[in-house]
Order: structure tokens, then sequence, then C-alpha cells
């Protein structure tokens, strides 16, 4: 199989693996950020993350709670594979440019070991320039899917088939395919840069510190890595999830807009509304950046040492 074939694999797999096992957080986090107005002001996070749970599976069982997966797979497998292959292959071609590799100021700067990783070192500015350009190119091609995944884990609407309801918001037309897409990108590019400079400056401090003497070790430290940089890049960014899951799921008027948007949340939450679900999207993206990131280099060091 050839390096794309491989990447491709894993980050299938990744996305898979993340998906099944995290898709009651996006629902819950869905439901938090799908309110209108200054409702539940005065109860803390937690209490209303536990009340809208035992409202989901109260009224369709533990099942409720992973509702939206299949959209969430259509989103999410095809979207991790495309993301983590064309990361990959853009860094290795900005690997070959003298300005985004790292130049080696010692012989032991960059240790030679096998189980330490198997992507491509770029230096700080070239990870944060292909983690954004990557993220955004792969979010536009797959945003249809977006405002679907949005809607199915939302309870305001109540689609029969993942067919009927990708039908229906396609008749609607591009502007409704593509809603939400601009906070999405704002989101996602500093994200996405500031993910991968992150993940890989702790993955290079932690394996001066503790070299990875076997696959599970490395697994370990890529793992320890991306829940790290996963929590740094998702309190930064959190204010766009909610601008963009406000336009994707709300039909009134003062939700059709960016600017109108913020300005809405603004107006009935002040700064609190804008990190309703931090606490969800948090340990989300904490535990599938160290799922994913674990399972694509494990996958990829297993085939090509196979």
């Amino acid at each position: 199989m050839s390096n794309v074939g491989q990447q491709l694999v894993s980050g299938a797999l990744s996305g898979f693996a993340t998906t099944i096992c995290l898709q009651p957080f996006d629902l819950l986090k869905t439901r938090l950020q799908q309110g209108d107005g200054s409702l539940r002001l005065q109860n803390p996070q937690s209490s209303i993350v536990l009340h809208t749970a035992r409202d989901v599976v109260s009224q369709h069982g533990l099942k409720g709670l992973w509702r939206g997966t299949l959209p969430s797979l259509v989103r999410n497998v095809p979207g991790v594979a495309m993301y983590m292959t064309s990361l990959t292959q853009l860094r290795t071609v900005m690997a070959q440019s003298p300005y985004f590799a790292v130049v080696k100021r010692h012989p032991s700067a960059l240790p030679a070991n096998k189980n330490s990783s198997v992507l491509p070192t770029l230096s700080s500015q070239g990870n944060l320039l292909a983690g954004a350009t990557t993220r955004v190119t792969v979010g536009f091609l797959l945003n249809p899917f977006s405002v679907l995944k949005a809607r199915f884990e939302s309870n305001i609407y109540v689609y029969q088939s993942f067919s009927g309801a990708f039908v229906s918001i396609v008749r609607q037309g591009p502007s409704e395919l593509f809603r939400g897409f601009l906070p999405s990108s704002l989101r996602d590019a500093p994200y996405a840069g500031l993910f991968i400079v992150l993940y890989e400056r702790i993955k290079r401090e932690t394996s001066y510190l503790m070299p990875a003497t076997s696959s599970s070790h490395a697994a370990l430290i890529h793992s320890m890595s991306a829940a790290s940089a996963g929590a740094i890049a998702t309190l930064a960014t959190h204010p766009f999830d909610v601008i963009k899951t406000k336009m994707q799921v709300r039909t009134e008027d003062r939700y059709h807009g960016f600017l109108r948007t913020i300005h809405t949340i603004w107006r009935q939450r002040g700064v609190v509304g804008y990190f309703d679900g931090a606490s969800l999207r948090l340990s989300r993206k904490i535990l599938s950046s160290a799922i994913g990131w674990a399972v694509y280099e494990g996958v990829l060091m297993f085939m090509r040492t196979s």
C-alpha cells in the first residue's frame, strides 16, 4: 500500500474510533449551545449537562446519546482521513523548503528513534500554516455534512432519515449547505494551527525526556501530547464553535449572518454565552485528540514496520 493509502486508512480508523466513542459529548454540546435567550443563566453548567443527559436518556434510552452518529461518521471518517492525509502530505512538501524545515543545531537535536514519530518535522511557522490551511480546506468541502450533523444532534429538527434530511438541506440551496462556514473557519484555522504547533513541540520535548522504547510507549506520548495541545487550542477557539452551532441550527432571522449572531449572543447572554458547552467540547477534544492521533500514528507505524 502506498504512503497516501496508509495515511487515508489510518485517518479513517482514527475518525471512526473517535466518533463512536465520543458522540455523546457532541450531542450534549449541541443541545447546550442551541438555546435561544437567557435561559438557565442561574444554573451552573455542570448541572445543565447532567439535566440534559437525563432528559435524553429518559426519552430515548442510552442509545439517544448516540443520536446523530451516522451523519457524524459521514462527516468525520472521510473528514479525518482527508485532513490527516492532506496535512501529512503538505508537511512533507513543506519540509523540503528551507523556510519551513527544522534546522538541526546539534547532532542530537532530533533523536533518530523509530518509535518517536513517523510524521514530517517542520518549524512552528510551518506547522501553524499547514494545520490552518488543511483544516479550513477540508472544512469547506464537508460543511454540508457539518450542518446535517449539528441538526441531527439538535432536538429542534425531527428528521426521519439521513437521506431525507440531506435532500431537504440541498433543496434550500448553497446558502444553507454552507451555513456557519465563516465561524467554522475562524474556529478551525487557529485551532488546527495551534494544535499542530503545540502537539509537535510537546511531543518533541517529551521524547527528549522519556525516549519511546516501544510502540505502546510511543502511543502514550502521542496521546498525552495531543490531549494537552487539544485542551489549549480548544479554549482559545470555543466562542466560534458556539456561533457556528447557533447559525446552523436556529432558524430565526437574528441568527442569519455572522455579525448578527455575535450581537444576538452578546445581547442575550453576555460574555458567558460564548462559552456554552465549553466543558463538553474541552472534554471531547482532549479525548478525541488523544485517541485520534494515537490511532493515526500507531496504525501508520504498524503498517510501515510490517
